[in-house]
């Protein structure tokens, strides 16, 4: 089990989604998939993404394991989610705070990442494109050396950052901006 904790810091915790983030605890023995989070902030914006990260272990990964075209949970065992704790925008759509099931679609050039309302399911078995809040195309990026465990980070800013999904030889960002608040 992997245990890990956003709490807002003392000087923020009134004004602010600003949160620290705490290293997880692993109790868990040895896994192929490991329980994981990313997490950061972007402007105001905490972002939180919960996955299984597989590992690549000698395996054709993009075109093999995972089959171009298709809707892919993007990890293993359950539905990867992501966690904005304030509205966002995502290209030219506006993204409620909330959880949601990030997919994705890998092609060998662009990928499409989805955001879905259906975070709790298995794989991408009740996956329904009708539940979609996101279709987001981006291109692939091709990296010189092997991400050997799927990766996924926050690029923190101050108004604009992205989350950035790394495995195997493929790179793909999903630029995120915070949406200011009224004063």
């Amino acid at each position: 089990m992997a245990i890990v904790s956003c709490k807002k810091s003392a000087e923020t915790q009134n004004t602010e989604n600003h949160a620290e983030h705490q290293q997880p605890e692993t109790s868990t023995p040895n896994t192929k998939s490991p329980p994981v989070t990313a997490m950061g902030n972007i402007g105001e914006t905490h972002v939180h993404i919960s996955y299984h990260s597989p590992r690549v272990r000698g395996r054709n990964i993009f075109g093999g394991l995972v089959a171009y075209g298709e809707v892919w949970v993007t990890g293993a065992h359950k539905a990867t989610t992501v966690d904005f704790s304030t509205n966002v925008r995502i290209g030219d759509s506006l993204i409620e705070s909330g959880k949601y099931a990030l997919f994705t679609i890998p092609g060998q050039e662009q990928w499409t990442i989805l955001l879905n309302k259906n975070y709790d399911q298995h794989l991408a078995d009740e996956y329904d494109p009708e539940l979609d809040v996101l279709r987001y195309v981006t291109q692939a990026e091709t990296i010189t050396h092997t991400q050997e465990e799927l990766l996924y980070q926050v690029q923190e800013g101050d108004h604009e950052g992205s989350i950035i999904i790394s495995w195997a030889n493929v790179k793909v960002s999903l630029p995120i901006q915070t949406i200011a608040k009224e004063q």
